[in-house]
């Protein structure tokens, strides 16, 4: 979610620029698709390829979860799954999910795939729609490979959770839709990004993010 190093349009903080969409109004589980909706999403980007394939799925909790599906030429990396405790590798599970249904808005054109709102709620889908949106504005999407690291739960007293992690988009690369062209990253700590996510929990069992945080992960995120 570090832009700079996709499209250079420097780091953005999600929190505070979903402040701009609050006047949309309503609750985001209200079933309303309104602000949903991004102009130029659906028409500024081809379907996906008839060779992607689905992200992987960190765990099979009998949750009926909607299909992520990625282009071949996405990938994205998640270390520090396993904590060996239960709880929190769900919790990172779900976060891991999250991340993937706001790459699979990105690279599909569509901001109306299942999973955004299935994994998003509140500030944490309103800031989703945003980082969306600045790709489409932008006319690009991206290729590549993007490592998730260090990656650390945290229980709040409300039941509530807290997931810190890093970002390497060294390998993840800016394209231009209409050109196809490709802009490679020039390696070094712009490529890094910093990430705090509130999850809770709904009824289905799902931790859905709340909200975003981003800063640059320069000092903090050591390759």
């Amino acid at each position: 979610m570090n832009t700079q190093t996709r499209f250079g349009a420097g780091i953005v903080l999600l929190v505070a620029a979903s402040m701009t969409l609050t006047a949309c109004g309503g609750d985001s589980d209200s079933g309303s698709d309104s602000k949903d909706e991004i102009k130029g999403a659906e028409s500024s980007s081809a379907p996906p390829p008839a060779t992607s394939t689905p992200s992987s799925t960190p765990m099979d909790d009998g949750i009926d979860r909607p299909e992520i599906k990625l282009p071949a030429d996405v990938k994205n990396v998640f270390e520090d799954g396993k904590t060996g405790d239960p709880k929190k590798d769900a919790v990172l599970a779900d976060s891991e999910r999250g991340l993937n249904a706001m790459d699979e808005a990105i690279t599909s054109g569509n901001t109306k795939r299942p999973a955004l709102k299935f994994y998003f709620k509140d500030m944490g889908l309103l800031s989703a729609l945003e980082y969306i949106k600045s790709y489409y504005d932008a006319g690009v999407t991206f290729t590549g490979t993007t490592r998730y690291y260090n990656r650390k739960v945290t229980f709040m007293k409300d039941g509530s959770a807290v997931v810190n992690y890093c970002s390497d988009e060294t390998n993840s690369h800016s394209v231009n839709k209409k050109t196809g062209k490709v802009k490679k990253n020039v390696p070094g700590p712009g490529n890094f990004g910093y990430y705090t996510e509130n999850l809770k929990k709904n009824d289905l069992g799902v931790w859905q993010t709340t909200k975003i945080m981003s800063t640059d992960g320069g000092e903090k995120c050591p390759a």
